[in-house]
């Protein structure tokens, strides 16, 4: 047995995801702690996701923490890692894939059963998320988008608060929190036409790449297909040289089925392509003849 120390945000999502490893690995009769870690996405709440700079910003520093040896296991929503990992790191196992849907939260006083999604027009919807904006857009060019932070009961409130008719959430987050949402209309969207994140849904357990004794223990936790699905999703992020804000989403069920979907020039009001296909090399092809 060793004590692993857990690196994790503290939000309330992020310290369920922590817990829930916590226990695994409790069960597999291991000492574990967890250790809170506060990122740049956590640290700066006034700007939209698409206007931080840089890439991983709510995982780089629990990333330096693990290569300063100050702790031995970090939990990420895995659609927040890079494609392509810091150097001495590696994903040691993933989870268990919740739905990867994202979810409408509509104020009852702001819905109208005759318009998708039953939200009346030109209503005001709260998401920071590029390629949820640009879906968005494309399914109802009449919505007012505004941007929303925040952990998920915080940003709950500011819909309760009415600073919005509706908000856009995972809808993994809500299931893992059992978030009571009885006062509001749930609509989820259907992840072959509203694609989500790719690896939305999934968490990532990541170690030192040289740590053999801890990355035998992490490998039980491991679930291969869904790995391999999301492997595939993030391929795809990877051959469009985006990060977690690139406009693109990709979903590939464990029936071998592919969705992706990408937003060029979204601010600009530009279309979002959407492309089927096998292989993630075989759909962004596809996808750049539109581009």
């Amino acid at each position: 047995m060793q004590h692993i120390r857990i690196g994790s945000r503290g939000s309330d999502l992020a310290l369920w995801q922590a817990n829930h490893v916590k226990q695994q690995l409790e069960q597999l009769g291991q000492e574990v702690s967890i250790t809170i870690i506060k990122t740049k996405g956590d640290v700066v709440q006034n700007m939209s996701f698409d206007k931080l700079e840089g890439k991983g910003f709510f995982t780089k520093e629990i990333e330096e923490a693990l290569l300063n040896k100050t702790i031995d296991l970090a939990v990420h929503s895995h659609k927040d890692l890079e494609t392509n990992p810091p150097k001495g790191l590696k994903i040691a196992a993933v989870s268990e894939r919740e739905d990867p849907a994202d979810v409408l939260l509509v104020r009852k006083a702001s819905a109208d059963q005759n318009q998708t999604w039953s939200l009346k027009k030109e209503a005001v919807v709260g998401t920071s998320s590029a390629r949820r904006k640009a879906l968005v857009k494309t399914h109802r060019p009449d919505l007012e988008l505004k941007d929303l932070r925040g952990n998920v009961p915080g940003r709950i409130e500011k819909l309760r608060c009415e600073h919005y008719d509706a908000i856009l959430l995972a809808k993994a987050g809500l299931d893992r929190l059992q978030i009571d949402l009885e006062e509001f209309i749930v609509v989820r969207l259907d992840p072959k036409s509203f694609v989500p994140a790719p690896a939305q849904g999934v968490l990532a357990l990541q170690i030192r790449e040289n740590d053999e004794a801890l990355s035998a223990i992490i490998s039980q936790l491991d679930h291969p297909k869904v790995r391999k699905s999301i492997e595939m999703e993030r391929k795809v992020l990877n051959l469009m040289e985006g990060g977690c804000q690139l406009p693109l989403g990709a979903y590939h069920t464990l029936e071998n089925e592919f969705w992706v979907a990408y937003a060029e020039d979204w601010r600009l009001g530009g279309n979002v392509h959407c492309c089927t296909g096998m292989e993630p090399e075989e759909v962004v092809e596809r996808l750049k003849t539109h581009l």
